[in-house]
């Protein structure tokens, strides 16, 4: 078996993966519709009848927020224990994770996305919160 034949071989086995790939996103409905995908892929200027390319774009967008919301949930979770190590004494009695705008946008920078917010949203793990019950 010569090299040249070797390439080929890998390369239709790249492209019979590919094609059953491509095949299972017919089957599959993704969690972003169709119709939102192809939405913002009109706005941005992109035009494509074929659903399985809609279907692709739209499991990259659910990969992507994902791995935005596990980064944000870490850091979340690093926020809130460097606030229990600097409150030693008093006992942390609700231990519920509150996701802020912080935690949210450097999530985002890590993927090379820049947010920038108003300064009127609530930022603060006690807004809503009964004031009698606020610790700060």
């Amino acid at each position: 078996m010569n090299q040249n034949q070797g390439g080929n071989d890998a390369r239709h086995d790249d492209d019979s993966a590919l094609s059953d790939f491509l095949a299972s996103l017919m089957d599959y409905t993704p969690t972003i519709p169709d119709e939102l995908v192809e939405h913002y892929l009109a706005k941005s200027g992109f035009q494509c009848p074929d659903v399985r390319l809609i279907r692709l774009v739209a499991v990259a967008t659910q990969k992507f927020v994902a791995e935005v919301a596990s980064d944000a949930l870490q850091q979340c979770k690093a926020r809130q224990s460097a606030v229990v190590k600097d409150k030693r004494d008093k006992q942390q009695k609700d231990k519920r994770l509150i996701l802020t705008m912080e935690d949210l946008s450097k999530a985002l920078r890590e993927c090379g996305v820049n947010v920038k917010h108003q300064e009127y949203f609530a930022d603060s793990p006690s807004t809503g919160m009964d004031p009698a019950s606020r610790d700060e």
